[in-house]
């Protein structure tokens, strides 16, 4: 736990390292995702059905289900019991439930998954934990995909896959 200080409490400083992931451009897998319309803090258990447009950030408890056509942030000690359908989906907690993301899923450490994705972009950071299936479909939104396949530059590449004539 964080200790509070004059100079702001623990989510403020927990509002500021994500809005860093947000505009970091050193991080690998990091998606850009709009500013947040709404906060679930840590204390807060929702049971229920929630609609939204934009980014929304998850610290408690929720059970149930999710839909938006923006993004998803899932923080460390957030636990969702939810089918989630989003653009983007951003873990770092717990999700027991369904994800369908329109545009990509990035689970990050410690994340624990438990059930099926389906996207077409997954980064998956070491430290995850997944136990289900992924299912991936071809992508509506290309740009994502460009963002994220430039960050994927200093990966190892494999030598290319040779056929042999019969």
């Amino acid at each position: 736990m964080w200790k509070q200080d004059e100079t702001g409490g623990e989510v403020e400083r927990e509002q500021e390292r994500w809005a860093e992931d947000k505009r970091s451009p050193s991080k690998k897998s990091g998606p850009t995702l709009p500013d947040e319309v709404a906060f679930v803090g840590k204390d807060v258990e929702f049971k229920g059905v929630i609609t939204y447009s934009g980014t929304v950030r998850v610290d408690g408890s929720l059970e149930g289900e999710i839909h938006t056509d923006g993004g998803l942030l899932v923080g460390p000690e957030a636990v969702l019991k939810a089918k989630v359908t989003a653009g983007t989906v951003v873990c770092r907690g717990t999700i027991h439930g369904d994800i369908q993301a329109k545009d990509q899923i990035v689970l990050c450490a410690p994340a624990v998954v438990q059930g099926s994705l389906t996207t077409p972009v997954l980064s998956i950071e070491e430290g995850v934990v997944f136990n289900g299936t992924l299912e991936m479909k071809p992508q509506a939104n290309v740009e994502v995909l460009r963002e994220v396949g430039s960050n994927m530059g200093n990966m190892t590449s494999r030598p290319p896959v040779q056929r042999l004539a019969a």
